[in-house]
């Protein structure tokens, strides 16, 4: 690099020089230029790198949020396995906004090089401004989250709460209806064993009563006979088919309703998800808060288009439209700027390639050549077939007209 007399500018490091890569700078450049050049190439990247970290910080902690197992709100448990795809995922997920703010970044051009913002400029930045917006809430949003995780994990708590005894409540109802009707249709079989049970203990204090004042008699004998055929009939009520497979299904409700009890904790910690924590931290910071929050962000992403648009043209510019032209130039291609207006009204640069139009012209001029020849072979051809057929004019006739000859 040329040394000046009259300044020098400083050199680089190995940090600054990544920064200038982020930001798109070229570092050739960079290094003749001024060292304000150098600290604005710097800070822009530097706000790159720090959108894409954010990025990557956001992204891995949401993932972690979507998948990790579901428990109670207030349990403060990690889940290894989990943490070690987030984090490979917010990597890969910070590469990404990181490339694609880079991109906005370095295709954002100077406007006019004046301070100024006009209406032109600004809109030529919509699309990246969109995009950067995009790009700010999608990171602001899991962060918010994260900052406000205490009182959103008490609020979720109460929520579970909720959920967890609305859910009780309404499976008691919906299995209630098939308990009812199940002991609605068990209500007859054992009400008529309850009255052979009650028939049959009244047989048998009557038969003691008989048996106990006199010897077994024939009165007893016929009240045991009695014992004996109401004990046979309760035995066979109690082996009804029937009945024993409404006893069957009232055993089965009873341990579905039991199992879908043990689901209600399940179901309550599944409202553990991203978008109950994102509402709930609406609700927890407010809207004024979560406003400055989303614009904090928007303004961290959508600084380096806005600075940009003002920064005034500074040696580095100079240097680098002086790079574009000899680059240009040496192979050949000239800009005739504002050469025309299109039939919109705008005017339009004339872009002329001299080397594309140098071989073209070349080969314009080759098969124009070529052509001539061709003619030419083609009319010399022609007359020494006019000579041949002048000099042997019988042989032609004869290979046109054979028949004639042979005649």
């Amino acid at each position: 690099m040329k040394q000046r007399e009259y300044y020098n500018t400083p050199k680089a490091g190995w940090v600054m020089r990544q920064l200038w890569k982020a930001a798109g700078g070229d570092r050739y450049i960079l290094e003749r230029a001024t060292y304000s050049d150098q600290i604005k190439y710097m800070c822009l990247g530097g706000i790159v790198f720090a959108t894409g970290a954010m990025a990557g910080l956001a992204g891995g902690y949401a993932f972690y949020t979507i998948f990790s197992p579901k428990g109670s709100a207030l349990e403060d448990s990690i889940h290894l396995p989990t943490v070690a795809i987030s984090f490979l995922f917010g990597i890969i997920w910070g590469l990404m906004i990181f490339n694609i703010d880079r991109f906005i970044v370095t295709s954002t051009g100077k406007g006019d090089g004046t301070e100024k913002i006009t209406w032109d400029e600004f809109k030529s930045a919509i699309p990246r401004i969109i995009m950067g917006a995009i790009i700010a809430i999608t990171i602001s949003k899991p962060i918010e989250i994260r900052m406000f995780q205490t009182e959103i994990n008490i609020k979720l708590k109460e929520k579970q709460i909720e959920q967890q005894t609305a859910y009780i409540e309404k499976t008691r109802k919906n299995f209630q209806i098939e308990l009812d009707q199940n002991e609605k249709d068990l209500a007859k079989y054992e009400q008529e064993i309850q009255d052979k049970i009650a028939r049959h203990k009244f047989l048998e204090a009557q038969y003691i009563e008989e048996a106990r004042i006199i010897t077994v008699g024939p009165r007893a004998l016929a009240l045991k006979a009695q014992m004996d055929k109401v004990d046979k009939e309760i035995r066979n009520d109690k082996q009804n088919k029937e009945y024993l497979k409404l006893l069957s299904d009232k055993e089965d409700i009873e341990k579905r309703l039991r199992e879908a009890l043990n689901e209600s904790q399940k179901v309550a910690n599944g409202l553990d998800g991203l978008l109950e924590r994102i509402k709930l931290a609406h609700e927890v910071a407010g809207f004024w808060i979560t406003l400055f929050i989303t614009l904090l962000f928007l303004a961290i992403e959508l600084t380096p288009i806005f600075f940009k648009l003002m920064l005034t043209k500074t040696p580095y510019d100079y240097l680098a439209e002086n790079r574009d032209d000899l680059i240009r130039a040496e192979n050949g291609i000239e800009v005739r700027y504002d050469h025309y207006t299109d039939n919109k009204g705008i005017e339009r640069h004339l872009i002329i390639n001299h080397e594309a139009e140098r071989i073209i012209f070349e080969k314009i001029k080759v098969t124009e050549i070529q052509k001539e020849l061709t003619e030419y072979a083609i009319l010399k051809y022609n007359e020494r077939e006019k000579k041949n057929m002048d000099e042997n004019l019988d042989e032609y006739i004869k290979k046109i007209k054979p028949d004639e000859f042979t005649s």
